[in-house]
């Protein structure tokens, strides 16, 4: 969505859809298959909302894989489609941060707020997470979009990043800060499709307020839409 078709949001402290760059790592077969602490699928619903929400809101997507020939697998294939299928920044590094491509994607973007989702929390979460801060950026914890091995594991790689300044959200809270304000009309009827899309009760709630107390004809998706995201 271009931005013209946004108004600009006050800063103060909150994410906009200008300030901030989005970093999803290492989103995979192999690295769900060893997550515990959530549940999976709950896990790729989050970050097919939070990606759908970047392009509905025109905000840069950093997407890297780690050693997806040889371990990891491809990045799930949802999850392309909802990026509009880019090629992932690929690495042999744990820590995205140790890698330059990576590094510099982020750079370029010219944003200093990094909204950060990955997998697993305790390595390719916090890693880059704590020297990104130590860099100089602002990060944004993803917490619902990732996941470890354990529930101590996520729970202590949590406190860590938060110890090292980051700042824990959620996939919705982000999209939701994006908007900011219901009359932004531009981003409203997208935001609502993505909440009846992947927002459990809230979105069943705007469904039925929708079609029971507005009147308005059911809501028809296809698989891989993405609302309100040009193409």
């Amino acid at each position: 969505m271009a931005n013209s078709d946004r108004p600009n949001l006050s800063e103060k402290g909150l994410l906009t859809p200008d300030n901030c760059v989005v970093t999803m790592i290492d989103l995979q077969p192999q690295m769900l298959f060893g997550v515990s602490n959530f549940d999976r699928q709950t896990v790729i619903n989050n970050n097919l909302l939070l990606a759908k929400a970047a392009r509905v809101f025109g905000v840069p997507v950093v997407l890297s894989t780690v050693e997806s020939a040889a371990f990891s697998g491809s990045t799930w294939p949802q999850l392309l489609a909802a990026l509009g299928n880019p090629r992932p920044i690929e690495r042999s590094t744990m820590n995205s941060w140790d890698d330059s491509n990576f590094v510099g994607a982020v750079r370029q973007s010219g944003r200093k707020k990094i909204v950060l989702a990955g997998l697993w929390t305790e390595t390719c979460v916090a890693l880059p997470t704590v020297q990104a801060i130590h860099d100089g950026y602002e990060v944004y914890v993803v917490e619902d979009c990732c996941g470890d091995v354990s529930a101590l594991s996520h729970d202590n790689a949590m406190r860590r990043v938060v110890q090292a300044g980051a700042k824990p959200v959620t996939a919705m809270s982000v999209m939701l800060e994006w908007q900011r304000d219901w009359a932004h009309r531009g981003t409203y009827d997208a935001v609502m499709d993505l909440a009846k899309n992947h927002c459990g009760a809230y979105g069943v709630g705007v469904e039925y307020a929708y079609t029971m107390v507005h009147k308005a004809p059911p809501t028809r998706f296809s698989e891989y839409t993405v609302p309100g995201a040009s193409h």
